[in-house]
């Protein structure tokens, strides 16, 4: 009979053969890519000595094609929770040196746990993919196992937040799990999401592409949209994740954590007063605008490379997490189009589900014309803003610093779609359509034309007809907007709004 100590020596060496996942080669394989092992990974992203791995010794049940003499340590993934700056959060680490960390059914389990656990705790959860995808010799235990998890992301969404991290191949069924949550993160060159690889899209269509311009991080995040951050190495991407982290509430029933950041809520900045150029049609960039509003000029930029006309970023005003969604007068004008539409909608949701308060900054000349914004569905993307806007509940700021034109004015949060404090610098226009389109309307058959157009000019593509009639609560110097943004924000914290009741809306996807 064995004695304790025995007993402990096996349980030590058995967790000891998990540690080391695939074997040593495997690992250093790992590394040569550019690559930690998933633990590695784990023990980065956890504050240090708070990871507790669960589930160690799961292993699969699959009997077909020789696969009961394998021994997969862990079960090709690592999973467990731990603190990130003192907060809970759960995670789970796909193990690429175990059979190329693919999923099975047990593989599928051990995820499905550490959801319910993030789930009933109302914690965040992180999903870090390494996979090769399905493990085919289980067959359909393979394909209900991301059944299960997607259907347990679906669950979750609105209540946790959910970041997924791509760290290596994420391919077919698995880019689902991704697509359900809320961020996603690639690893520039060593991440790739594709639902049909190289090879499979040579044999269709003969259309010949590598992994990297098919999938890679740069391809999703500028161009699919699919990826919303973008990472220089694994370090830099779970640095940033932690960061991000920072700016969220735990669940959707708290409110973001406040931090500290020594900022005057009071301060003003001259430089705003001549920020925005003479002539209505130069650009600026309002990335400058955002810098000088918010605390310390720090902000986190949401999907930075994808639909550059609209910018969404997290930021602070007096120490409190905001959502801000703004115009780039600097790319396209800053007109609407299909990609600013769904980026912004997506970014409004997600601040309504996690209680923080939006402010937008508007300078929109409307939505962008052209035959493939009409037959790309211009109309039903920028419904989606309409809609996101309109259901949101939490604290809305607009702030209008210049155009706000037609029917992109009512989409860019206007008081008509429920802002609680709309705010107009003197440099605004508030109207129907530019002032120069609109005279040659009214005024095409009128001999003084010129003369009628700088009148209505004069008159019309200012803040104060919407003023006359309530729809701008304030026209403010542009030196003052932090402060009253701030103020605006302190008087609505604790607005109470709530929609008539309902299963669930029909949002225009």
């Amino acid at each position: 009979m064995s004695t304790v100590q025995e007993k402990i020596d096996l349980m030590r060496a058995k967790q000891a053969k998990v540690m080391l996942g695939g074997g040593v080669d495997r690992i250093e394989k790992q590394h040569a890519k550019g690559k930690m092992t998933a633990r590695e990974r784990m023990n980065m992203f956890f504050d240090e000595g708070t990871f507790v791995e669960l589930d160690q010794f799961v292993t699969h049940r699959c009997t077909n094609f020789g696969m009961e003499k394998k021994s997969l340590p862990g079960e090709g993934v690592v999973t467990g929770y731990g603190s990130v700056n003192g907060r809970l959060v759960y995670a789970f680490a796909q193990d690429f040196t175990v059979e190329g960390g693919s999923l099975g059914e047990m593989h599928a389990a051990k995820i499905c746990k550490v959801l319910d656990l993030a789930l009933k705790m109302g914690a965040p959860v992180i999903g870090i993919n390494d996979s090769g995808g399905a493990r085919i010799q289980e067959a359909i235990d393979a394909l209900s196992g991301y059944g299960e998890i997607f259907f347990k992301n679906t669950l979750a969404s609105g209540v946790i937040p959910q970041i997924s991290v791509i760290m290596g191949p994420c391919a077919g069924g698995a880019v689902y799990s991704p697509a359900l949550t809320d961020f996603i993160y690639m690893v520039k060159n060593t991440s790739q999401m594709f639902i049909t690889g190289p090879a499979v899209i040579k044999s269709v269509t003969a259309e010949e592409v590598t992994a990297e311009q098919l999938g890679g991080a740069m391809t999703h995040n500028s161009t699919s949209g699919v990826a919303h951050f973008a990472a220089e190495n694994e370090e830099d991407c779970i640095a940033q994740i932690r960061y991000l982290l920072g700016f969220l509430p735990s669940n959707n029933l708290e409110e973001a954590p406040v931090v500290e950041t020594g900022d005057d809520p009071n301060r003003m900045d001259e430089a705003l007063n001549s920020l925005i150029p003479d002539n209505p049609n130069m650009p600026y960039n309002m990335k400058d605008i955002i810098t000088s509003l918010v605390d310390n000029g720090e902000f986190y930029e949401v999907h930075e490379h994808f639909a550059q006309n609209m910018i969404t970023c997290f930021a602070r005003f007096d120490g409190k997490t905001v959502g801000i969604i703004a115009n780039q007068p600097s790319v396209m004008a800053g007109c609407l189009d299909v990609n600013a539409s769904d980026k912004s909608a997506r970014f409004i949701r997600f601040c309504d589900a996690f209680n923080i308060p939006l402010l937008s900054l508007v300078d929109v000349p409307g939505f962008l014309p052209g035959t493939d914004q009409e037959y790309g569905g211009i109309i039903r993307h920028g419904a989606k803003m309409l809609y996101a806007y309109s259901e949101a509940t939490v604290p809305k700021v607009t702030v209008i610093t210049r155009k706000a034109y037609g029917g992109a004015y009512i989409a860019m949060c206007s008081q008509h779609l429920g802002a609680d404090q709309v705010m107009a610098w003197p440099t605004s226009e508030i109207a129907v359509m530019g002032p120069a389109g609109a005279a040659n309307v009214i005024f095409r058959k009128d001999p003084n034309v010129a003369e009628k157009t700088a009148e209505y000019i004069e008159e019309f593509a200012t803040p104060y007809k919407a003023a006359e009639r309530g729809y701008v609560d304030q026209v403010i110097d542009p030196i003052e907007t932090r402060p009253r943004i701030i103020t605006a924000l302190n008087m609505l914290a604790s607005k109470r709004e709530s929609r008539p009741a309902k299963k669930h809306g029909n949002i225009p996807l």
